[in-house]
């Protein structure tokens, strides 16, 4: 069983890793980028039967910071 975390910075939370990443583009000739959020996604490998409220705790708890951070969880079989 496996799990898909998406992790992303709130909207109106200042993203500096994004800001660059657009920034960068621009210098490159990519012309248009008016905004870029950078999150992350981590791959669990779950034991059978777990459950997706254990992953979502597992967010609340450690993977995400829940104040300046969202989160969503794909569970596959």
């Amino acid at each position: 069983m496996k799990a898909r975390v998406h992790v992303m910075l709130k909207a109106g939370v200042l993203d500096p890793q994004g800001e660059a990443v657009r920034h960068a583009l621009a210098t490159m000739g990519f012309a248009g980028v008016e905004g870029v959020r950078q999150g992350k996604v981590i791959d669990l490998e779950l034991a059978e039967g777990t459950s997706e409220a254990a992953v979502r705790d597992m967010c609340e708890k450690l993977l995400a910071n829940t104040v300046i951070e969202s989160y969503s969880v794909e569970m596959t079989g």
